[in-house]
């Protein structure tokens, strides 16, 4: 049984986040905001078989259960962290969600009014574990 409603992924590229730009409809949740990859679950799947799905579907990047260094709670959200060498940014293939993506500094996206308020808390946090 599923025990989240969502998952979404702080990917590093480099020292650099993977940012997408939600798509500008006033019908979903955050219309336009910077999005971090993930989504809903489906199907009864895990928080990492979900984060792991949308995160192909967004950007094409297919990584494993192993690359996903550091897992949080947020009311039903599940976030996690993975890191990728710099390279990874050319293997990136935009799905069809969004209007685009873009690599940010972590602290930039923390302080970024367009950042989704909740996801920003998340970067923060992982940030603030990282460091300590």
């Amino acid at each position: 049984m599923q025990d989240f409603g969502g998952a979404k992924l702080i990917l590093f590229i480099g020292k650099k986040i993977v940012v997408v730009r939600r798509d500008d409809i006033p019908e979903i949740p955050w219309p336009g905001r910077l999005d971090l990859p993930g989504g809903g679950g489906e199907g009864g799947e895990s928080a990492e078989s979900c984060v792991l799905r949308e995160t192909f579907e967004e950007v094409g990047l297919r990584l494993t259960v192993s690359e996903l260094v550091w897992r949080d709670r947020l009311r039903q959200g599940v976030f996690f962290a993975a890191h990728l060498t710099p390279d990874a940014e050319h293997q990136i293939v935009f799905g069809t969600e969004g209007q685009c993506w873009s690599l940010m500094d972590p602290s930039d996206y923390v302080r970024h009014p367009d950042a989704i308020p909740h996801f920003a808390d998340m970067v923060g946090r992982y940030m603030d574990h990282v460091s300590s």
